[in-house]
């Protein structure tokens, strides 16, 4: 087996965590190598549902778990994750999961900050989980995050949080808000520095357990189009998420990454503001959200349902270099006499066959699309493709078309053993 990054093509939400838990017994290790708590992963195994965030979903399957250099960890959010999974009767130990110490810590200042931005932006708001991600970023990028291996020092700590709230507090001021004080935040670290640091591994010692390992998976979170680069900006999250990331947030080199499968959920949705071409707000997109139970994992947010948009999904194959996709969700679909993709976008008289930047533009969209006889008849718990009804065939197979990429696993339920096997 190949080492495999897992790379959502959409806003997220594309199923990502059954099919890394589908697959992950083929697999030796896998890393998570960026985001932060702001997104998760829904898996369901028998009877049981473990909700993921932080861990990355081969914890289920006992494979021995990283979370890399590239995402930002909350501690608190992390140890309550813990306590459910084990809870479910999966011990979380040293030996199954390592967190690279280099990784930054997000930290109450940044939920509070996080909070504060959003309240004040009123009709303008990104639509972020305010979970404090953000701002943790930019504390990375701006070298005044903290990081775990700055716990083990407490005259570094303190010249960490000093210089942290030296930033953060003339911020605070100018919003009105009150100063933080460096002993909360001293106080804070110290409750969960020994917990952290039973996990806590240097990049380069995690880096020489995975390259003992046969295949490696990497598993990112949340989905390409809201690539902090190359999504729909300003509404996206605070990392890159395309393959390029793999390389700097999983401790490992560019040269360890083989291939990658991109996810694809078989309509579309989107959790928050921004742009979305093809959206329903009528009977059929409510159709969506309660036929797909759209309601997200992290926010409990009823997410906006719509058409597949290949116009998006084909800039996310190629920063990614998607040769291979796992459809998913086509279950949803099954009692719809039509269903569509939207194949290009309509501004202004011109034809558009990419998602243009320009934000003036959005408004203008009208999308261009082929319409497709729905098959009808349930493929819930479809196990052979040969069980397809044609109709859905059709389908999956225009979306291959447009992809340039190749469909492999098909997902027709929640459960793990719901799920067709193509190549």
């Amino acid at each position: 087996m190949n080492n495999t990054a897992i790379i959502g093509l959409q806003w997220g939400d594309e199923g990502k965590g059954k099919i890394v838990d589908f697959l992950a017994d083929k697999f030796d290790a896998v890393v998570r190598f960026q985001g932060g708590n702001n997104a998760g992963h829904t898996i369901k195994v028998d009877d049981k549902v473990f909700k993921l965030s932080l861990l990355p979903s081969g914890i289920i399957r006992g494979k021995f778990s990283v979370i890399g250099s590239g995402v930002v960890v909350d501690p608190i959010s992390l140890f309550d994750e813990i306590e459910k999974i084990e809870k479910n009767g999966i011990k979380i130990t040293p030996q199954n999961l390592a967190i690279a110490e280099n990784v930054c810590l997000v930290l109450s200042l940044h939920r509070q900050l996080d909070q504060i931005l959003e309240n004040k932006k009123g009709n303008n708001k990104i639509g972020t989980t305010c979970r404090g991600n953000g701002p943790a970023h930019e504390d990375k990028v701006g070298r005044r995050a903290i990081r775990i291996c700055d716990l083990h020092h407490q005259p570094t700590l303190v010249d960490r949080v000093n210089d942290l709230l030296l930033y953060h507090n003339a911020l605070r001021k100018g919003l009105g808000e009150s100063v933080i004080e460096s002993s909360v935040i001293i106080s804070e670290l110290m409750t969960i520095k020994d917990r952290l640091a039973k996990f806590s591994l240097p990049a380069f010692e995690i880096a020489k357990k995975l390259e003992q390992c046969q295949a490696v998976m990497f598993e990112g979170a949340q989905g390409a189009l809201l690539d902090v680069s190359f999504g729909t900006y300003p509404f996206v999250t605070s990392s890159n998420i395309s393959l390029g990331q793999v390389a700097v947030g999983s401790c490992l080199g560019f040269d360890k990454v083989h291939k990658t499968l991109g996810i694809l959920k078989a309509y579309t949705t989107r959790v928050g503001s921004g742009p979305f071409p093809t959206e329903l707000t009528d009977e059929i997109g409510e159709f969506l959200r309660v036929e797909g139970q759209e309601i997200g994992t992290v926010t409990g947010r009823n997410r906006r349902c719509g058409w597949l948009d290949l116009v998006l999904i084909k800039q996310a194959v190629k920063l990614s270099s998607v040769k291979e996709i796992a459809l998913t969700k086509l279950d949803v679909l099954d009692k719809l006499p039509k269903v569509k993709i939207c194949v290009a976008y309509k501004i202004d008289n011109k034809t558009y066959d990419y998602f243009p930047q320009n934000i003036e533009l959005w408004s203008k969209i009208q999308p261009v699309y082929e319409e497709f006889d729905g098959w009808q008849t349930s493929t819930i718990g479809i196990k052979s493709l040969k069980d397809l009804p044609q109709k859905a065939l059709t389908y999956v197979k225009r979306i291959e078309e447009l992809c340039m990429a190749k469909v492999v696993i098909i997902s027709t339920g929640a459960k793990r053993e719901e799920t067709i096997i193509v190549n």
